[in-house]
């Protein structure tokens, strides 16, 4: 019988959130841990938090309010915090939650191993000198033949209703020659497509020869990697879709036809009340030069409605926005104020008000998205396959577009990038068979 202690992870929120998840498990399992879906088997529980998300304390709080018999029964179960939430509340995890016994930041997520290995509460919401990155072991937690990979971390835009520079810190870039090895392993490992992450991506300025590379510089370079098919990134701001990275979208075969670009309001004055340092003709400018290098690009986006101040002639202009562009999907929220936040300060819309208007925004991103699904019926489309579907002879994948596609093949592999032909849309997904 194995002596290695059991670790269970529930992950909150975003794409970051899951590659953090994943090197925090690497660092553990080098400390002597393997993972484990059953909370009640774990010797430790950790908690990777989100703060951008609507209510994410309240969320922690109930978790942590159902994990307390578990404590009361097991004093010697660790009980962790990571993540956004853990660094912008560590204190008050503290007061309110006293089974709690490690409160970790997202860029001191290296010494976990040491946090848990120490007696008594820790608390580690440092912005270490240190890389992190450095400390880490090696990638092990592959879910398949994609792998996210964060290439920058923090953010210096300061949106008015926005935490992250608080909680995650300035803007960092990792090398180039670290981002470059790190994607070599994981494809010689069997990953075929990676996403670049970030809070702005395509901020990204690592160092890499002759001086600090743009995001655009990095993929083209990426895409000399032998074996990697696909590249994607997420998320990014407007304001740093540079010449070079809007080139590599017509360019570079690896980069997929998919894009999140939030945007939030489609009022400028709204966006101006948020910081966000780009009015709408802006981002139709820069949808419009996407669209002339890659005319079939399929753009998602991030909307704030009832943000404090938010008219209905503000809110006209959102929809507009959205009949204009064109999404495939987005996200969608209702306004919630951070602490902390200068829009925290102001008034918020009518709850009432914010409500009828985040449903009138869902419908029609609702309506686009099933508009856009039905027209890929009777197209021919690759799919990357990535596990086996619930039917028999069924994979699944995703599409250039990051449509999910269940595919009838029943001799495809995970891994394989098939060609098929669409035959049917649901709700979120398509059905297809295979070609070739």
């Amino acid at each position: 019988m194995s002596d290695a202690k059991k670790l269970f992870i529930k992950t909150y929120g975003c794409q970051m959130n899951v590659y953090d998840s994943e090197r925090m498990a690497e660092a553990m399992g080098a400390d002597g841990y393997t993972l484990t879906d059953v909370v009640e088997d774990a010797d430790m529980v950790l908690l990777n938090t989100c703060h951008i998300r609507e209510k994410a304390s309240e969320k922690l709080f109930s978790d942590l309010g159902r994990l307390r018999p578990l404590k009361d029964a097991r004093p010697d179960l660790k009980i962790g915090v990571a993540g956004c939430v853990a660094q912008a509340e560590g204190a008050e995890i503290q007061r309110r939650m006293p089974l709690v016994d490690i409160v970790v930041g997202p860029q001191a997520y290296h010494r976990l191993p040491a946090l848990a290995r120490a007696t008594g509460p820790q608390v580690d919401t440092e912005f270490p000198a240190e890389d992190k990155f450095d400390h880490l072991p090696e990638r092990r937690a592959l879910r398949g033949p994609t792998a996210f990979l964060t290439v920058q971390e923090g953010c210096d835009k300061f949106c008015a209703f926005c935490v992250v520079p608080y909680t995650r810190g300035s803007e960092v870039s990792r090398p180039v020659d670290r981002i470059l090895r790190e994607t070599r392993d994981l494809v010689s490992r069997g990953v075929r497509e990676v996403t670049l992450l970030g809070q702005n991506v395509n901020g990204y300025h690592g160092a890499g020869e002759g001086g600090a590379w743009t995001l655009g510089r990095l993929i083209r370079s990426l895409a000399q990697v032998e074996g990697l098919e696909r590249v994607r990134y997420m998320t990014s701001h407007p304001n740093d879709m540079d010449d070079d990275l809007i080139a590599a979208h017509g360019d570079v075969p690896q980069l997929m036809p998919y894009l999140h670009l939030p945007v939030q309001s489609g009022s400028d004055r709204i966006l101006k009340a948020m910081n966000r340092k780009h009015t709408r003709d802006d981002y139709f400018r820069v949808i419009d030069r996407i669209r002339a290098v890659r005319p079939d690009t399929l753009f998602s986006s991030d909307f704030i409605v009832g943000f404090p101040g938010e008219t209905d002639a503000d809110f006209a202009d959102t929809l507009d926005l959205v009949r204009r562009v064109g999404y495939g999907q987005s996200y969608s929220f209702k306004y919630s104020a951070r602490p902390g936040t200068p829009a925290a300060e102001k008034p918020p819309v009518e709850a009432a008000v914010a409500d009828r208007r985040l449903q009138e925004l869902q419908a029609l991103i609702l309506d686009q998205q099933r508009a856009g699904q039905e027209a890929m019926v009777g197209r021919e489309v690759t799919v990357l396959y990535e596990k086996a579907g619930r039917q028999p002879g069924q994979m699944v994948g995703k599409s250039d577009h990051l449509h999910a596609v269940h595919v009838d093949d029943a001799t495809g592999q995970v891994g394989e990038l098939a060609r098929v032909r669409v035959v049917a849309s649901a709700a979120n997904s398509l059905s297809a068979v295979r070609i070739s």
